[in-house]
């Protein structure tokens, strides 16, 4: 078994201390197995803001994919956007925009969705799902495959927003070399699904997961949270921890269980959610 933390945005520049330091003391806690971080590390993509999230990465115990997001992007009216818009990101957080991982359970690859001729969206293009699916093919055959973008393929119910540009080319893609799991965020609303919902692909139904953020003082309707996924060969199940002010800590809310049959991922049991309270925005 393999457990995966999935964070996002983080949005250093507009970050609540003390959700940072729960959330800091949770995953040293936890010690998953790999760490995903989903985009949007910065409110601003200012220099500060790096670093801050710099050192935080540096503090969390093991491996890490980390992408960027439409925040990371220089600012929309510099001349560094046209030029170089991701140059902070790779200077500071990392200089791979493809990051890999793989053991013998688990391989997980990052995409890099962020684009400097859109504001919020996101896009993902043919060369980046061939890309990504050369590697994943290295993949021991029965272990779990995992897709980490900023930009999700799918909204939450009644969810506002838009999903990555080319969504159906990419998951068309994705289906072919059998993509287990989507990670993503942006939406600041946490939502896990499968991706047979929106696309419907003979013989394939993979899961999307979708992370609120983190530790940002920018909510959308819910708390703080993140995921933590359990994955065995054949079956997943995914925790959400939501911040609990009262008690100035990280708790399980919700707890949702897949497996994987003849006709890919399909809804296995769901804990019943403790009630969350909601925030106006």
């Amino acid at each position: 078994m393999r457990s995966v933390a999935h964070i996002s945005d983080l949005h250093f520049g507009r970050v609540d201390r003390e959700v940072l330091r729960g959330l800091r003391e949770e995953l040293a806690s936890t010690r998953p197995d790999l760490i995903v971080v989903s985009g949007d590390l910065t409110q601003r993509a200012r220099v500060h803001e790096f670093q801050a999230a710099r050192e935080f990465l540096d503090s969390l115990p093991g491996p890490q994919i980390v992408v960027p997001g439409n925040h990371d992007l220089s600012p929309l009216y510099s001349f560094a956007r046209w030029r170089t818009p991701l140059a902070r990101y790779l200077r500071h957080i990392t200089a791979d925009l493809q990051p890999f991982y793989a053991d013998e359970e688990i391989a997980a690859i990052g995409i890099n969705t962020a684009r400097a001729t859109m504001v919020k969206g996101g896009r993902i293009n043919r060369q980046q799902v061939i890309r990504a699916c050369e590697r994943l093919s290295g993949a021991p055959p029965q272990g779990t495959r995992i897709i980490v973008t900023h930009h999700p393929f799918d909204l939450p119910l009644n969810g506002e927003g838009a999903i990555v540009g080319r969504a159906r080319m990419a998951m068309a893609g994705f289906a072919l070399c059998r993509v287990d799991l989507f990670l993503s965020g942006h939406l600041h609303v946490s939502h896990t699904g499968p991706t047979a919902t929106r696309y419907q692909i003979s013989g394939y139904s993979a899961l999307i997961v979708e992370a609120g953020t983190a530790v940002s003082t920018r909510v959308r309707g819910e708390f703080n949270s993140w995921n933590l996924l359990q994955i065995e060969p054949g079956g997943v199940v995914i925790r959400r921890f939501t911040w609990d002010g009262g008690q100035a800590r990280f708790g399980v809310t919700q707890t949702d269980s897949y497996r994987r049959g003849p006709e890919g991922w399909a809804t296995g049991e769901t804990t019943a959610p403790v009630p969350e309270r909601r925030i106006a925005t």
